[in-house]
């Protein structure tokens, strides 16, 4: 939200994810009151319903003499004394998942350079859903809990966090990165916790101490999967030269003399599934 105040310049900005069927507000910076406290948006009412139905920004420089929208919401917007109001979709595969307002006070033009920069986080933040969504899915198709992981279903886990670090490698955004890191720790504890174990717990091994840059990890990921270098360059978008020294360093640090040993010292030192 306040990256979104940032951008667009206005003061006051709020938002919310859907939740049975509606999008209660979870998020508020900037306001004088507490009067969108509480306030629950649905399909098709007011200046967010009518965005989230038409999978497109709605604005008004005039919202309380709007005919465009309904008025459901007046005693949140209105007491909070809003008149100009943006309000923009988070659109995940074609279906709405949330809005997010902004807007403020006075009388203000509301145009492309206010609305491209919220589109752009409204378009992040729909990223972001979208690989949890797959992520979350991936989870669910593994064994339930308590049950030991068949070789199917640890592939899946590996094919998973090799698309993970994919992914995560063309993202510039360093908040969203951060999240997608800690997704990937949820299929490695996952991991760990299916693990071969000891009398004591999970095997514990030297290459424990060892610590890959990240492409180092991405490259490792998809050597794990069985790709050639070709195939990782593809997948990754780096020459296969540069594969090659990124296999070779993560390599002399596992101290392993092929590509499967390293995959399989990583594996036990819990940096791959």
């Amino acid at each position: 939200m306040r990256e979104l105040a940032r951008r667009t310049r206005f003061p006051v900005a709020f938002g919310g994810l859907f939740e049975d069927g509606a999008v209660p507000v979870t998020s508020i910076i900037g306001t004088r009151t507490h009067s969108i406290d509480g306030l629950t948006v649905r399909p098709e009412r007011g200046l967010g319903g009518r965005a989230m139905t038409e999978l497109r920004p709605r604005m008004t420089s005039d919202y309380g003499s709007s005919r465009q929208i309904t008025h459901d919401y007046d005693r949140y917007i209105l007491g909070e004394g809003l008149r100009t109001l943006l309000a923009v979709p988070i659109v995940v595969d074609g279906r709405s998942r949330g809005v997010l307002y902004t807007g403020a006070w006075r009388e203000a033009p509301v145009g492309g350079v206010t609305t491209a920069p919220a589109m752009t986080i409204a378009e992040s933040l729909a990223s972001e859903l979208r690989i949890r969504d797959e992520v979350d899915r991936r989870m669910r198709s593994l064994s339930p809990p308590g049950t030991a992981v068949d070789a199917a279903d640890r592939e899946e886990l590996r094919e998973s966090f090799a698309e993970l670090r994919g992914i995560s490698a063309e993202i510039a955004d360093a908040g969203l990165r951060a999240r997608l890191a800690q997704l990937e720790q949820r299929l490695l504890a996952f991991a760990r916790l299916e693990a071969p174990t000891t009398g004591t717990g999970p095997i514990k091994h030297a290459a424990s101490a060892v610590r890959l840059s990240p492409r180092e990890t991405d490259v490792l990921a998809c050597a794990a999967l069985g790709c050639t270098n070709a195939d990782i360059a593809a997948r990754l978008g780096l020459r296969e030269g540069t594969v090659k020294a990124y296999l070779g360093t993560a390599m002399s640090k596992l101290d392993a003399s092929t590509r499967h040993a390293a995959v399989a010292r990583a594996r036990r030192a819990g940096i791959l599934p």
